[in-house]
């Protein structure tokens, strides 16, 4: 194993994750969940030293944390924090260029065998039309893939993203995450990312890190999903107080849609309901009566009728 966790306890005057245990190997993608506050940021910087554990250890291919230099440290992790200083006068290829700054002195002119690799990486990311354009004018999307792709020219075995799809729309959030997960299988890497997303990891997660009540669940992503129902429960944005929530067999997706549009429009208990996907159609039971919808339009007009 390339990352481990042994027994910490994490956090700054007091514990926010107690007794923590995990590890990853190379080549694994690792999505880290958890609400606000609870800890992800902090662990992340506890494995990169930056925040000192209050007890046990982080070793990463079997060497203590607290014995590894700054440098050696840059050189096993890359990281991409949520929000990042904007060098100024920088464009995209300036900063993606920096990457790899551990490799050459202060000054230094990129040989072409970098260079080439930057140029790969920017197209990549979808960045080309952008390269030479200053990051001050970047979209926060853009911007973000040029400092995720910093990290990737920097050639760690570990990369860590803090947070990397916030800014980003449904085709570049795919661009990211088929690059990232293509990298760990191709290139060998371990990729760590944070996100309050759990569908993402069904997709692009080997592994998952769950945090919650100051534990850290880790394993197969699967695994961790199954054993905590509020990851993958339809009521887990419940908005509504009064909102009773009816019987629902259907699949997951089509279960998560019904739930959000009859809590929007129906503020009350509609337990007496009892809603059965049909491949193309809902199969309604209400007072023993059975009511056919072919559209959520439909099952809006027919709740209000009878409710």
């Amino acid at each position: 194993m390339h990352l481990k966790i042994n027994q910490a306890n994490i956090g700054y005057s007091k514990t926010l994750i107690s007794n923590a245990t995990a590890d990853l190997n190379l080549g694994d993608v690792c999505l880290l969940i958890g609400n606000n506050g609870v800890g992800k940021t902090t662990l992340i910087k506890s494995i990169l030293h930056q925040t000192p554990l209050l007890n046990g250890e982080i070793l990463i291919n079997n060497k203590n944390i607290k014995k590894l230099s700054v440098k050696e440290i840059a050189e096993n992790i890359a990281i991409v924090f949520s929000k990042s200083i904007i060098p100024q006068n920088y464009t995209v290829e300036d900063l993606i260029s920096l990457g790899k700054y551990i490799y050459y002195p202060f000054y230094f002119e990129l040989k072409q065998k970098d260079r080439e690799e930057v140029k790969d990486i920017i197209q990549k990311l979808d960045l080309t039309q952008y390269k030479d354009t200053l990051l001050k004018n970047l979209s926060d999307g853009n911007l973000q893939k040029a400092f995720i792709g910093r990290a990737l020219t920097q050639n760690s075995p570990i990369i860590i993203l803090d947070e990397p799809t916030t800014h980003l729309d449904e085709k570049n959030k795919l661009i990211i995450l088929k690059t990232l997960r293509k990298l760990a299988k191709k290139q060998n890497k371990l990729i760590i990312f944070s996100s309050h997303d759990w569908r993402l990891a069904k997709e692009f997660a080997d592994k998952m890190w769950y945090i919650k009540d100051q534990q850290l669940y880790s394993g197969i992503v699967e695994d961790v999903l199954l054993q905590h129902d509020e990851l993958t429960n339809a009521s887990l944005f419940q908005v509504n107080e009064n909102f009773v929530a009816p019987s629902i067999k259907s699949t997951q997706i089509q279960k998560e849609m019904l739930f959000s549009l009859l809590q929007k429009n129906f503020q009350r208990d509609l337990s007496s309901f009892d809603f059965s996907f049909k491949e193309s159609f809902w199969e309604i039971s209400h007072t023993q009566k059975l009511y056919k919808c072919e559209s959520f339009e439909e099952i809006i007009k027919l709740v209000s009728k009878l409710h």
